[in-house]
């Protein structure tokens, strides 16, 4: 497949025969950048099971499809266990090496966003890891997140400490605004 092929993405929920592309492309960057913090890539049958999990909890794990191909995938989690957080959800994308800076990365999480619109959700949280993590944070400016905070060296990863920076979007009309964005 070639990368640079013009054709339009498809947006859909995640398939079970999706999970080998999925794990790769987090693999690359569980294994070469600062965007996650794990650092053992996870099998296809784990990733898999995570999916699962989110799904069961009512939200959406969605795939960009390009000429058959999984060039990225994004989704929605809990942004923390305890139940006073229940209206409030992370986001998490991913796109293959090889797609980016196509505007794949706004495609997925417009629609990310969209779904979760449509939820009983309030708020969105981005937690971008890597401070110096300028497309993942322009991205997220550019689709309504505001800067909430950075919390410095709280990982280690590749010799180096790690910071994680903190967005926040509305999902709901009547939720406050957050740093001038709504």
């Amino acid at each position: 497949m070639n990368a640079q092929s013009a054709t339009a993405p498809i947006i859909r929920d995640a398939a079970s025969g999706d999970f080998d592309a999925i794990a790769r492309i987090y693999a690359h960057y569980v294994d070469h950048a600062l965007a996650t913090f794990e650092e053992v890539p996870p099998s296809p049958d784990e990733m898999r099971s995570r999916q699962a999990a989110i799904v069961a909890a009512g939200l959406p794990y969605l795939v960009a499809e390009i000429d058959g191909e999984v060039a990225g995938y994004a989704y929605a989690s809990a942004y923390r266990a305890r139940s006073a957080y229940r209206h409030t959800i992370e986001d998490s994308i991913y796109i293959a090496e090889g797609f980016h800076g196509r505007g794949l990365g706004y495609t997925l999480l417009s629609a990310l966003i969209d779904r979760c619109e449509a939820g009983p959700w309030r708020q969105m949280v981005a937690v971008i890891g890597n401070s110096g993590n300028a497309a993942s944070i322009a991205l997220h400016t550019r689709l309504g997140f505001g800067h909430v905070g950075v919390l410095r060296d709280v990982g280690f990863k590749h010799g180096r400490w790690v910071d994680s920076v903190l967005m926040q979007r509305a999902l709901d009309a009547a939720a406050p605004v957050i740093d001038g964005k709504s």
